[in-house]
């Protein structure tokens, strides 16, 4: 069964999820959004992280994500070396609070944390990132937790070959899936044909997926094409088979909002996938 989950606000600042010192409020704002998954909040110190994973288990919450989001194939090596430690020390986090996993893009080549880069998609590249996830791994050794690739139209993994290819190389328990079918699509005719794309990633590798994101994408009329990313329901992206997907998943999968600005969005956003789930007869956890 799928469990709906997305950001929450309230917390010790105005951005969503910290609540460093107020577990307590923290899930009781999750349970008042409906939400039956919910992304790891911002934490500092063992005795705080074990609160927080206590009460989540005990309102049968799953923490699905501990974002990282570093860039881990940085061209300048002190950096990707920051980095690399950086997203050891989060996936040890995400083990101690029990989340499904923590998570980052691979990063790039070029200029920023995940953008386009000349070289990101040669072999030398695929070795990096094969090399690095194992080395985040085997110093941490998690136990209830996976180190996750989000799949980006700019490096690896891009396609389910790609991500089939780096579990292959990779070769380590403690490496999940994350599932985000709108990052996937990166051409008209990918638009066109999501629902086979989708229907593919389940099919090829929905043993390993941890958590999925929930966004929507929209193909702009002109010459040269452009896909943006938009909110659930603004878009074409067919929730009702990515839904009926999902739910064909053994355990119960976190599909998770993201990328809005406040609350008021998100739970127009839940809305429209509770809408979707029901239409599709798609049982959302409650």
């Amino acid at each position: 069964m799928i469990r709906l989950g997305g950001p929450v606000f309230g917390g010790t600042n105005t951005a969503a999820n910290h609540w460093d010192d107020d577990p307590d409020t923290w899930c009781r704002a999750v349970v008042d959004e409906g939400y039956r998954a919910a992304y790891a909040p911002v934490v500092e110190g063992d005795a705080d992280i074990a609160e927080f994973a206590r009460v989540a288990s005990q309102a049968d919450i799953v923490i699905a994500e501990v974002g990282i989001w570093r860039n881990l194939i940085a061209t300048d090596e002190l950096e990707r070396r920051a980095n690399v430690a950086e997203a050891t020390r989060l996936l040890a986090v995400a083990d101690r609070i029990g989340a499904r996993c923590g998570v980052t893009f691979a990063g790039t080549r070029g200029e920023g944390a995940a953008g386009p880069g000349e070289g990101n998609f040669s072999r030398d590249v695929h070795a990096l990132i094969v090399d690095t996830a194992r080395q985040i791994i085997d110093d941490v050794r998690p136990t209830r937790t996976k180190l996750a690739l989000e799949c980006m139209p700019t490096t690896f993994p891009d396609s389910v070959d790609s991500y089939e290819e780096l579990i292959r190389d990779i070769d380590r328990s403690g490496f999940g899936v994350h599932f985000d079918p709108v990052n996937l699509i990166v051409s008209p005719r990918m638009y066109a044909e999501h629902r086979e794309l989708i229907r593919d990633f389940v099919d090829r590798l929905g043993s390993r997926i941890v958590s999925c994101h929930a966004k929507d994408i929209e193909l702009s009329a002109e010459t040269v094409s452009h896909l943006s990313e938009v909110a659930p329901g603004e878009g074409g992206l067919d929730y009702a088979v990515l839904l009926r997907e999902l739910s064909r998943l053994a355990d119960d999968t976190p599909l998770m909002l993201e990328h809005l600005a406040g609350p008021d969005l998100y739970r127009k956003a839940a809305g429209f996938v509770r809408g979707e789930a029901a239409r599709a007869g798609v049982a959302l956890e409650r």
